[in-house]
């Protein structure tokens, strides 16, 4: 039996697509916001494409800032471009 993937949307294309193809940025209980690579870390999470693209729409919208409710600073956006690069 194939076991089902996760769903979820992308904030920025609102496509639903695996939760393994999408990026999860999570906020922890102490606010911090980082990028999870494996899907699993505690918190508020919110999803995109692993594409520039979405990422310049979500900055541009601050759909990101309302989705988390907190303030994302460029450097949170450069580590997401880093990892959407692959760097």
């Amino acid at each position: 039996m194939i076991k089902k993937q996760p769903q979820r949307t992308c904030m920025a294309c609102n496509q639903k697509k695996d939760k393994k193809d999408l990026l999860r940025i999570v906020k922890n209980k102490d606010n911090e916001i980082s990028v999870d690579e494996t899907g699993k870390q505690e918190g508020r999470g919110a999803y995109i494409c692993k594409n520039e693209e979405c990422l310049e729409k979500v900055m541009k919208s601050k759909r990101l800032e309302k989705s988390l409710d907190t303030k994302i600073s460029q450097e949170i956006y450069e580590s997401i471009r880093g990892v959407i690069l692959g760097k």
